[in-house]
């Protein structure tokens, strides 16, 4: 079943002579229950590509569409609606509230729309993340991994059709990245969510069943890993 389809995604920024051209012809299909890496150096797309897949931002031209929605045609609020419920986002930069637990930092965005969270879908990702001992926590009392965690978590509790990740392990050392990575894959197979990853970090991507390389605003390759 297909979750994302993009369709000759362009994005430009600027006017007249000004302009500068993100992206360029993107064509991209991805599949439900994949983990998709997205690599690029800086300065590629990759970026721009992900802010416009969660609806953060609007392609200059071309059509994405997210688990049966065409995301262009959406408004601003309907956007914002969408990327809540639809789209896991998690950043470099945790995006914690610092003035909320952990636990209502993880429910959030099912608390703005005023519903409950399923207990046991609740149990089941903080068990994964391993962060059960942390929900009456302030984000400030955590580590920057045990954070990055919580955003995950947050990211998830929708159950989203598509999680994007953009450099989730940027502000991470070593240890602390290799663990998130490993979560990632772990919600993705048991959790059968699908990830798209951005990442400049090539050992990174080898851990995603596909890699998919930009470079100028282009998709230059396309491969399937397993």
């Amino acid at each position: 079943m297909e979750i994302l389809k993009c369709s000759d995604i362009e994005k430009v920024f600027g006017k007249g002579s000004n302009q500068v051209a993100a992206l360029n012809g993107i064509d991209l299909s991805v599949e439900k229950g994949e983990f998709v890496a997205v690599i690029g150096a800086s300065g590629s797309g990759k970026s721009t590509l992900l802010h416009i897949l969660g609806s953060v931002d609007k392609a200059t031209k071309g059509k994405v569409i997210v688990d049966g929605v065409d995301i262009g045609k959406l408004n601003a609020t309907d956007s914002a609606i969408f990327r809540r419920r639809k789209v896991g986002l998690v950043y470099q930069f945790y995006n914690l509230i610092p003035t909320l637990t952990v636990r209502k930092n993880i429910l959030i965005p099912m608390l703005l729309d005023k519903r409950k969270p399923d207990k046991e879908y609740f149990e089941n990702i903080i068990g994964i993340l391993g962060i059960g001992d942390k929900l009456e926590a302030l984000p400030h009392q955590l580590s920057g991994g045990q954070q990055q965690r919580v955003a995950i978590a947050r990211s998830l509790i929708y159950r989203p059709a598509l999680l994007l990740a953009d450099e989730p392990t940027g502000n991470l050392d070593q240890k602390n990245s290799k663990e998130i990575i490993d979560l990632l894959k772990l919600s993705n197979r048991n959790l059968k969510q699908t990830i798209l990853l951005i990442t400049h970090d090539e050992k990174i991507a080898l851990e995603a069943d596909r890699i998919v390389t930009i470079e100028d605003g282009q998709i230059i390759s396309d491969q399937k890993r397993r």
